[in-house]
């Protein structure tokens, strides 16, 4: 669920982490393919993510990462 700042303080007491300046988690999510993770990473790049560092191909398993515009840590592997 996405909320906007306000009505997610509201679920709780705590301060709200700046995810530009903290990190808070890191997201991630499986793909059945390489070509399916570098897609999704693709996608988000055009739609202005960031890419904080190259795939990294650990033989066993394909990782790859963005920051989306709010800074939050998304992984595909």
């Amino acid at each position: 669920m996405l909320l906007t700042m306000p009505f997610f303080q509201t679920f709780t007491k705590k301060e709200i982490v700046d995810a530009h300046k903290a990190v808070e988690c890191s997201i991630c999510l499986s793909a059945d393919t390489k070509d399916a993770v570098n897609e999704m990473v693709d996608k988000a790049e055009a739609s202005g993510a960031t890419i904080p560092n190259p795939a990294t191909d650990y033989g066993f398993m394909y990782k790859h990462s963005f920051e989306d515009l709010d800074g939050h840590h998304w992984e595909y592997v």
